[in-house]
């Protein structure tokens, strides 16, 4: 049997063994729109709940736009044309922010491939920095604590649009909505309380799970002091292919963007298994090990305590050697003394909620790593091993479980949730 994993521009084909027990469970397939520029055209002149763009934007009005970094295939090929089309502001008063959050900025070439040569010609592009002193002001304090800083020059726009792609979000339920703001355009301080551990360790931090979940609830509160005017949000299908376009609103049109999100990438798994192959749904979301987490977790939501994971992701950008990830994994002697590390009393650095749910995976199941651009060392330093054949692994771990092993294909590896109870 042959599987075609998504992995990095081009997928990876497997053979699995025609003998085994194999489960291959996928997202529910939903075609998209035949004129997908068509159907974002639609939702923003007939939003949820709230007026249209051009009722809204008036001549010398400042407009701030939010999109989101190159590790989210948001297809603003459709979208950006549609919003300059909409708002009637002077190209020197529209500002486009980049939502980084702690990630890496955006590259100029990147940007060209997102947004189109023109729009970065035209319009101020701002990339948020999140460990920049004096770049983020103080808005307010979320019911958690959480003192929440954002991007300055985004705070002083009259109009905040908010942009993105909703998929379940390995904890903090859903992407989209108003991860826009927070991380998206947050100091690293907020990013910190917002992903802290005890937030993380929540039962409620998980796939799919918005209410009840302290880090979804502290990301809307914290966007909903900043005030965003507008929100258009996509799903999208295996394809890319734009599935719905929920626009208006902040919260009416995300909720349901979010229900349609569950619908299609959550479907059910009928047992735990003793290998589960993953993907981290190609490029750009397999961009490095870092994002490759996801795939990951996806995976441990239906592998068996002791059992195997092998993910497959293309990581071009390495582990990578920006932030904290990398230095945390590599100077921890075992999942169990980094666990201990990152909730030992006062410790607190950038991407060590990453690491932490890494660490997690990493004692339930055994993780086999297939990657063309990662060293032997960067996967074993992340207490995993390294795969240079996925069949020979598999091949491998059949005669380690014996006869009657049982095998699920995640061929979309984080953009399938199998086997979840949310309380959407």
């Amino acid at each position: 049997m042959k599987v075609e994993l998504a992995y990095g521009s081009t997928g990876l084909t497997v053979q699995l063994p025609d003998d085994a027990e194999i489960d291959i469970i996928r997202s529910r397939y939903k075609a998209g729109y035949e004129d997908q520029r068509a159907a974002v055209h639609r939702a923003l002149i007939s939003p949820v709940s709230a007026p249209p763009l051009s009722k809204v934007v008036k001549p010398k009005t400042k407009v701030g736009i939010v999109v989101s970094d190159v590790t989210r295939p948001v297809p603003y090929k459709y979208i950006i044309p549609e919003i300059l089309q909409e708002v009637s502001a002077l190209p020197n008063d529209i500002w486009i922010f980049i939502a980084t959050g702690t990630h890496r900025k955006t590259s100029e070439e990147e940007l060209k491939k997102m947004l189109g040569e023109e729009v970065l010609r035209t319009y101020r592009i701002v990339q948020n920095n999140a460990s920049a002193r004096g770049l983020h002001s103080f808005v307010g304090t979320t019911k958690r604590r959480n003192h929440i800083y954002i991007h300055r020059d985004f705070l002083r726009c009259d109009v905040k649009i908010l942009t993105g792609f909703i998929e379940p979000h390995f904890f903090a339920g859903f992407s989209g909505g108003g991860k826009a703001v927070m991380p998206g355009l947050a100091s690293l301080e907020t990013i910190l309380n917002n992903h802290s551990p005890h937030n993380i360790d929540s039962p409620r931090a998980g796939w799919g799970i918005t209410r009840g979940n302290p880090v979804w609830e502290d990301i809307q509160e914290a966007a909903r002091l900043v005030g965003p005017t507008f929100l258009i949000n996509v799903t999208l299908n295996r394809n890319r292919e734009i599935t719905g376009v929920f626009a208006g609103d902040f919260m009416e049109a995300y909720d349901r963007g979010c229900a349609a999100a569950m619908e299609i990438a959550m479907p059910p798994a009928r047992r735990l298994y003793d290998i589960v192959i993953t993907s981290n749904a190609g490029y750009p979301l397999d961009l490095n090990m870092y994002q490759s987490v996801k795939g990951m977790s996806a995976a441990c939501l239906i592998v068996r305590d002791g059992g195997s994971i092998i993910v497959a992701a293309e990581c071009r950008d390495g582990i990578p050697d920006t932030g904290m990830y990398q230095e945390l994994l590599m100077n921890a002697k075992s999942p169990d003394s980094l666990l201990k590390k990152l909730h030992s009393e006062g410790f607190r650095c950038q991407d060590m909620w990453e690491a932490q749910i890494h660490a997690r995976i990493c004692k339930k199941a055994d993780v086999y790593f297939y990657s063309d651009n990662l060293k032997d060392d960067d996967i074993t330093g992340a207490f995993m091993t390294p795969c240079s054949s996925v069949e020979e692994t598999i091949e491998s771990l059949l005669k380690k479980y014996g006869k009657e092993t049982s095998i699920c294909v995640l061929p979309e590896g984080p953009l399938t949730i199998p086997g979840i109870d949310t309380g959407l």
